[in-house]
């Protein structure tokens, strides 16, 4: 007898879900810092290996376990996400930001960064053909 395959009753995966699966254990607050100064460079963890020159395992290593990185690795971390190396080892309160209120501009950003992925690489792509419009006709 041959076996029946139920395939066709699991719902597909929608857009909507994330990439990758879950973690088994929760992020050290050293990779907690790490992802989140990630998240807000908007950067994935592979694109960030790209620009250490490492690979997408080591990102996710550094987010999950307890390590000791080196001084020039910390030193690369921080400028490749625009952050303190203070700020990646704990010492200081946030990111920095700029003097006074955010402006218009990079609080749609921020909302749009609240957006699945798909919708993020839209919404990208529009500003990016817009700007390089803009930057032409300058």
């Amino acid at each position: 007898m041959q076996a029946i395959s139920y395939n066709y009753l699991k719902p597909a995966y929608a857009s909507v879900m994330p990439a990758g699966r879950p973690a088994k254990q929760a992020r050290t607050t050293f990779g907690e810092r790490l992802a989140s100064a990630r998240e807000s460079a908007g950067l994935t963890q592979l694109q960030l290996a790209e620009k250490l020159g490492t690979t997408q395992r080591v990102i996710t290593y550094w987010e999950r376990e307890p390590v000791a990185l080196r001084a020039e690795q910390l030193a690369a971390l921080a400028d490749a996400l625009g952050v303190t190396t203070d700020f990646l080892v704990g010492r200081a309160a946030g990111k920095p930001r700029g003097q006074g209120p955010a402006g218009k501009l990079r609080q749609v950003f921020e909302k749009a960064s609240q957006l699945p992925r798909n919708q993020q690489n839209k919404v990208a792509e529009f500003v990016e053909a817009f700007v390089e419009r803009q930057v032409k006709a300058a």
